[in-house]
């Protein structure tokens, strides 16, 4: 995976198929649960995907196709673009054929089902999450349930995620000298399934809170905020305004929001929590 600058790559735009955050963090879309033991070493870049990921608001100069780790050790093929972001071909598939006449800022129309969703911290082998990523989860997770929107997390620790919603691990091992973290879109009323964090230790349980609130907040269907700038990363890249997820969601700024947790990039100051932008965001979705 690309390495995330370290400036500010948490928690950007409200999106529902998800980006990632830059900077120390990389985001990976992945699929459904069923979807995610399918393993495909055939993608290739075609036409079609390049022309949806252009009109959808995505930077593709380095659309690249990568191995991504799961926690059982297996690997699978997907998409990467933008340094951060993951799609699996069956994502990208379900992308393609997306269609939409009252598509709104920072989400698509891939939005999770109301419901309580079952979020594991992996706590097995190399993939284990360290005592203060455990409680960053926790606290990420209060981050939600204290909102009281349509979805809520149950969360517990362990090895068994087969039959979880989203599943929260350590990919240090195959990351080494990256800090951040990738995740994926919703599809099918269903979250984003993998969240992969890594490199995290050496920040503070604040900065590891914010990373894992971000890459979940792509997982239920949040885009970075700064999507038409990467400011946050100290770019200046603005792929348009048309195609998918291009309007603001009403009651949030349209422009650059300096402390929103859905940053493209991240900073060692953050605090792990929502600005007041993304809470009427995540309100208005959810």
């Amino acid at each position: 995976m690309k390495d995330l600058k370290l400036l500010s790559c948490a928690f950007a735009c409200l999106f529902i198929i998800s980006a990632c955050e830059k900077d120390s963090v990389e985001e990976v879309v992945t699929d459904a649960v069923n979807e995610e033991v399918v393993l495909d070493a055939s993608l290739t870049l075609t036409e079609d995907v390049l022309t949806t990921l252009k009109t959808s608001n995505f930077n593709t100069s380095e659309v690249k196709v990568i191995d991504f780790h799961l926690p059982d050790g297996s690997i699978q093929k997907r998409y990467q673009l933008e340094g951060d972001i993951a799609l699996s071909k069956v994502q990208m598939d379900q992308f393609i054929a997306l269609k939409s006449s009252n598509d709104r800022n920072y989400h698509t129309n891939n939005l999770v089902s109301p419901r309580t969703l079952s979020i594991i911290g992996y706590t097995g082998g190399n993939f284990a999450l360290s005592n203060k990523e455990r409680t960053a989860l926790q606290w990420a997770v209060n981050n939600y349930n204290r909102l009281n929107l349509g979805i809520r997390f149950n969360l517990t620790f362990g090895t068994n995620f087969q039959n979880k919603d989203m599943v929260v691990y350590n990919n240090a091992i195959n990351n080494p000298g990256v800090s951040g973290g990738v995740a994926g879109f919703p599809s099918n009323g269903d979250p984003n399934k993998f969240i992969q964090i890594y490199g995290l230790n050496g920040f503070s349980t604040n900065v590891n809170e914010h990373v894992i609130t971000h890459e979940m907040g792509h997982s239920v269907g949040f885009r970075h905020t700064d999507w038409f700038s990467r400011q946050s990363c100290g770019e200046n890249v603005n792929e348009g305004s048309g195609g998918v997820g291009a309007n603001p969601i009403p009651g949030t700024p349209a422009g650059y929001d300096p402390t929103s947790l859905m940053l493209a990039c991240f900073n060692s100051s953050v605090d792990g929590e929502f600005n007041a932008n993304d809470v009427t965001a995540l309100n208005y979705l959810y």
